[in-house]
């Protein structure tokens, strides 16, 4: 599932819209072991673009969780 999620943004991360509402999405059906890589993952390749985003979705999955 890991690698779908990151297949799917990678497709998305034209629009940042997208990109939030695909990464909220991916958050939700990974295991819990899955989640840090995933957000390691984004900061690296999207940080410079979207690295607010990216930050605030995981601190509002770490409140959830």
């Amino acid at each position: 599932m890991l690698e779908f999620c990151k297949s799917v943004l990678s497709k998305v991360s034209f629009d940042r819209a997208l990109f939030a509402k695909e990464l909220k999405k991916s958050v939700t059906w990974l295991k819990k072991s899955e989640i840090q890589n995933l957000k390691d993952w984004c900061l690296n390749r999207y940080g410079h673009l979207y690295g607010d985003l990216i930050i605030s979705t995981f601190s509002n999955q770490a409140l959830i969780a």
